[in-house]
């Protein structure tokens, strides 16, 4: 087996857990810090998993045209990070809590980093998913067959561990207590684990 698949598993379950984690608390961080009703938290939400679909146009456009699989996996795997760190800053309190009462004073600069968070990641992981399965295949060459036909199957029982383990493990990371003046339920905890798992796959 050439190396290089083994570091693309490894990136696969990561990023997958990264994009499901923070997906499974993204309508309840709208609705409960952000104080959105139930008609634009799921407006807003819907809207970003559509545009996670639509984005792999223009990952496939940049990679056959532009930067090739390889490039554009990374480039915008940087992408991706930023969005993610972007998205566990927002959720931080105490970024604009000045007079300690647990409660945003300025909700706006936390949806402006929230939204600038949300379009990165539906660029980078919409992106790089017609590039990443596509640059595993080439690993192999045209003998390896039997290789290929493994590797795929260990590829896609990555990505589907990463789903569930992070819709698991995502909202008990929310559930905690976290603060430096007030306690609040830790969306930076559950937007955090996420972000780093995609730094951590970045560098891989």
């Amino acid at each position: 087996y050439p190396l290089s698949i083994f570091f693309i598993i490894i990136n696969e379950f990561c990023e997958r857990f990264s994009y499901y984690g923070m997906r499974a608390v993204l309508v309840l961080y709208f609705k409960y810090f952000l104080q959105w009703d139930d008609n634009l938290s799921t407006a807003i939400y819907h809207t970003f998993v559509a545009l996670c679909y639509l984005t792999p146009i223009l990952g496939a456009l940049i990679a056959d045209s532009w930067l090739g699989k390889f490039k554009t996996i990374v480039s915008l795997s940087i992408v991706y990070t930023i969005g993610q760190a972007v998205m566990s800053v927002s959720s931080i309190n105490d970024l604009t809590d000045h007079n300690r009462d647990g409660s945003p004073d300025n909700v706006s600069v936390h949806i402006a980093l929230s939204m600038t968070g949300l379009i990165l990641i539906a660029l980078g992981t919409g992106g790089i998913k017609p590039c990443v399965s596509a640059f595993g295949g080439d690993q192999f060459e045209d003998d390896q067959e039997k290789q290929r036909t493994r590797f795929f199957s260990i590829f896609y029982l990555s990505i589907n561990a990463g789903s569930l383990l992070s819709t698991i493990i995502t909202p008990i990371l929310r559930a905690q207590e976290c603060g430096i003046h007030s306690k609040q339920r830790c969306y930076p905890l559950a937007f955090g684990v996420p972000a780093a798992l995609m730094a951590l796959s970045l560098g891989k």
